[in-house]
């Protein structure tokens, strides 16, 4: 006999990977920002793929060529959808957030608090401009609140990332 879903359960995401064959080489940083991303991301989403009632889900996030892949589906691994998204509206916002993060990263040792603040500053807003980026992109194809797209944002730039 089914079960009906626990609505705790329903619309979300309980479980995150990224395709090792992806990911590059990663400073302790990049690594740090992937976990912490994952834990929150798990932590807390809103994720439920259009037109499918169901989850907990699965998403296994890689790269194949020049798309971003979604692959999405059930926490059993039944799949449910996915999606392949151009990566080029993403490669300038990535460039230009892994250039201030580095900016960033290099300031927390010598740079004045304020210096330090302004580039923080900086790179919010282009994580937050990535995360919009994502929302527009998957706005007919998954529904997400702005939280899970500033997550998912990070996870995309680690798989940019190429040490």
């Amino acid at each position: 006999m089914a079960r009906a879903p626990n609505k705790q359960q329903t619309g979300r995401l309980t479980s995150v990977t990224l395709d090792e064959a992806s990911i590059g080489r990663s400073n302790h940083e990049v690594e740090h920002e992937r976990a912490v991303a994952i834990y929150d991301l798990i932590s807390e989403n809103k994720f439920r793929p259009q037109d499918h009632d169901g989850g907990p889900y699965a998403l296994h996030l890689g790269m194949s060529g020049n798309r971003l892949v979604f692959d999405i589906r059930q926490a059993d691994g039944t799949p449910v959808i996915a999606h392949m998204l151009s990566l080029a509206p993403f490669r300038r916002i990535v460039k230009d957030y892994f250039t201030v993060c580095d900016s960033y990263y290099a300031a927390i040792r010598t740079a004045t608090p304020d210096r330090i603040e302004a580039l923080d500053m900086g790179r919010r807003a282009l994580h937050d401009e990535g995360s919009r980026i994502i929302m527009e992109r998957l706005k007919r194809k998954v529904e997400l609140d702005f939280d899970t797209a500033r997550r998912l944002f990070t996870l995309i730039t680690v798989l940019h990332w190429k040490g």
